[in-house]
């Protein structure tokens, strides 16, 4: 058995145990010697790490030490983001979640009317899994038991089968013969990853994205640095943008010497609903090469319209027409059309190669887990299912709309005429106490505390016109509307009669 030394590696080699094990041991020896005898009489022997033989050493100085340091720090980005935000959209879905609203478990807890999600057609999904779960753990040719599709590696940008299972969605719930490419696609852990990815890709810390108000609360100023400038709407257009809007925004943006790199668009509209018609896109396309920046487009209300007008997506117009494709970018996801928000899967679809290069490998930092595709792939993949679900989903929607646009209507509230997504933007500037975004915020905070419904203020959207209200029916049941009427006419009492 061989000596182990600090030397060892130094001379082990051919010489086996006389080179490599002791001579490296004798030189290191006789160095040690001469190194004790080199050393000087008076050189102080190094104090000991025992502090009984110290007595003139305070037990307390390393503390003192310590606390002089002060708190351990953290980094300033992360100082702001842990900071309590105060926006009410986030309170109230604080307040909501803390006492949610049951029929029998919490008659008395908070109606939640500030979440945009679609629970219409939960016993559709619910009924899927529990007949399909053996398809979707092996797959539908069957066979035996295998997890090598799910515990393994995956592509961090999502695999092509689920690609071309959200393309053939995606084309379903579109429709017009409108049809995606799957290698343009780069799958996300849902749609504001697939923004923030967006924003990390076309624009530096500083600049800025254009958005048409209202607009739903976004968070992607924390990690990216990107500003949001809000382009203003009026309700005598029925919050429908305007070029005209845009270039003034544009234009004053550029004044402040901040640099503008995209328009961040929401069709069909959050929290409006409305939507924009080919006319306006095509000017949208425009207007973006004129100025040189891009268009994000958000269509993740595109299978939830269940009106007469249909929905355009960009993709069709930039097909059709003779326009710079690369500046083009759309984001989509399965948290409203098929009401997954749990499962967590967005996507990016852009026409730009280098930004597709660089989306890929973003990913790794919010990619989709493999069993959760593979429960897509089967699920988008059963046609028959998806046409139905689709159906359906639209119809109890309108439904669930009219009976509540009705309610508010009984109520003297109004608003605005919109046949899409799961919510109605109402109008109750004639029941605030005072003009203004404080008179906004006391009836919020009434409709809150007092009423227990929590909707979401316009201001929280960057409306300019106070009064404004965002409604989100889809989270109900029919019993439970004629609930929250009750409980608004509570709160209102007889304002409503102004009405």
């Amino acid at each position: 058995m061989r000596l182990v030394v600090p030397l060892q590696g130094v001379a082990q080699g051919r010489g086996g145990l006389l080179l490599g094990s002791l001579i490296p041991c004798a030189l290191f020896y006789f160095l040690q010697l001469y190194l004790k005898r080199r050393r000087s009489p008076s050189d102080p022997s190094p104090p000991s790490t025992s502090s009984s033989n110290q007595p003139g050493m305070t037990r307390h100085s390393s503390l003192s030490n310590l606390l002089s340091r002060g708190p351990l720090r953290i980094s300033s980005l992360a100082t702001a983001i842990a900071k309590p935000d105060d926006s009410p959209y986030y309170m109230g879905l604080d307040k909501a979640s803390g006492d949610p609203y049951h029929r029998i478990a919490n008659p008395d807890g908070v109606i939640q009317l500030g979440l945009s999600e679609n629970r219409l057609c939960f016993d559709l999904i619910e009924k899927w899994t529990s007949e399909n779960l053996r398809d979707w753990v092996m797959g539908r040719e069957g066979g035996d038991l295998s997890i090598s599709g799910i515990a393994t590696y995956q592509p961090s940008d999502g695999t092509m089968k689920l690609k071309m299972a959200m393309a053939g969605f995606m084309s379903r719930v579109i429709g017009r013969d409108v049809s995606y490419e799957p290698s343009q696609m780069v799958l996300t852990a849902g749609v504001t990853p697939a923004i923030e990815t967006l924003c990390f890709c076309l624009a530096d810390h500083g600049n800025a994205f254009l958005v048409p108000t209202p607009y739903y609360p976004r968070d992607m100023k924390w990690r990216t640095g990107v500003e949001l400038i809000p382009v203003h709407c009026r309700s005598k257009d029925n919050f429908v943008l305007s070029i005209s809007a845009l270039d003034q925004a544009f234009n004053q943006t550029r004044k402040r010497e901040t640099k503008i790199r995209g328009i961040l668009l929401s069709n069909p509209a959050n929290p409006v609903g409305n939507l924009l018609s080919r006319k306006m896109l095509e000017a949208l396309l425009k207007f973006a090469e004129e100025k040189n920046i891009h268009i994000v487009s958000d269509e993740i209300f595109a299978g939830s319209i269940y009106g007469e007008k249909e929905f355009v997506s960009i993709a069709e117009v930039v097909g059709s027409e003779d326009f710079d494709k690369n500046r083009v970018h759309i984001v989509y996801g399965l948290s409203k059309d098929l009401f997954l928000p749990g499962v967590r899967v967005g996507m990016i679809y852009s026409f730009n190669e280098n930004v597709l290069a660089a989306a890929r490998k973003l990913t790794r930092f919010s990619s989709v887990s493999a069993p959760t595709q593979r429960l897509l792939v089967s699920m988008l993949s059963d046609t028959r299912f998806i046409v139905e679900y689709i159906q359906t989903n639209k119809k109890r929607i309108r439904d669930m709309r009219d009976l509540f646009v009705a309610g508010l209507e009984e109520l003297g509230i109004k608003c605005t005429d919109s046949r899409s997504s799961l919510y109605c933007w109402a109008d109750m500037r004639n029941l605030i106490p005072t003009y203004g975004e404080k008179g906004e915020l006391e009836l919020w905070e009434k409709l809150l505390n007092v009423g227990k419904i929590n909707l979401t203020p316009g201001s929280a959207c960057h409306c300019i016109e106070p009064g404004w209200f965002r409604c989100c029916f889809t989270t109900l049941d029919k019993d439970d509307v004629r609930v929250v009427m009750e409980r608004i006419r509570k709160v209102v009492g007889s304002r409503t009669s102004c009405g």
